[in-house]
């Protein structure tokens, strides 16, 4: 019954070419132009980043400090900010063509978002984004395709960490988990990432499992991509 409803709300917000959607809480713009279409598409069918929502309703509580990586069009931000509350939530995006959509998202909601666009990366240094047209695919890791290759500012993880102290981690990087998870993550509790096998490999994901493990996270939970991690307190 749950599938048919949201195959029929899909419809109609196709059939009226419905401009915003309230999905997980919050109201994101569904403009066509201002999305991709396979965004627009998978928000049309609620089920966007519906695997980090369920982590981020059942982790997240008010006041608790959270930085999320690969911020996207701003929508999981918005989701933990509900949650943990104004002042709250940090998030990063490298894309910089990704900023009036962030913006444009936060608006929507009445938000102020505490956003850097800056990639965050082990050494701080500049360092070439892979920008696919496809959003979701875009990242630092070169992915070895014809995506369009652009310079982009970063922090280092250490420091972004030292200035926020956040306490839970969303990440997803498309593959850059890899060498950012390996850094200390001093008082991260928390982690909920997506992991990247298709990119970086199998053997890879579980090197850094098991280095996550050394350093006491365990995974708690894996649903498709999205996996969480925490340490005991």
């Amino acid at each position: 019954m749950k599938r048919l409803l949201r195959s029929l709300r899909k419809s109609i917000r196709y059939m009226f070419n419905v401009r915003t959607v309230r999905l997980g809480g919050v109201t994101i713009d569904t403009t066509v132009g201002h999305i991709p279409e396979n965004v627009r598409e998978l928000i049309f069918r609620e089920i966007y980043e519906d695997t980090e929502r369920d982590l981020i309703a059942k982790i997240l509580k008010p006041g608790m400090r959270t930085l999320e990586i690969g911020t996207g069009i701003g929508f999981v931000s918005l989701v933990a900010q509900r949650i943990c509350g104004e002042g709250n939530v940090y998030c990063y995006e490298a894309n910089p063509e990704l900023e009036p959509t962030i913006k444009r998202n936060f608006a929507l909601n009445g938000m102020t978002p505490n956003l850097t666009m800056k990639a965050v990366t082990v050494d701080g240094a500049p360092i070439t984004f892979f920008k696919s047209d496809n959003i979701i695919s875009s990242s630092l890791y070169d992915r070895k395709r014809d995506d369009k290759q652009i310079v982009v500012e970063a922090e280092a993880l250490a420091d972004v960490l030292e200035k926020h102290d956040p306490q839970t981690l969303i990440m997803d990087v498309e593959g850059a988990e890899i060498e950012l998870l390996a850094v200390d993550l001093k008082n991260i509790a928390h982690i909920i990432v997506e992991l990247h096998p298709h990119i970086v490999g199998e053997e890879a994901i579980s090197a850094l499992v098991s280095s996550l493990a050394a350093r006491g996270y365990k995974m708690l939970s894996s649903n498709r991509k999205t996996s969480h991690f925490a340490r005991a307190a």
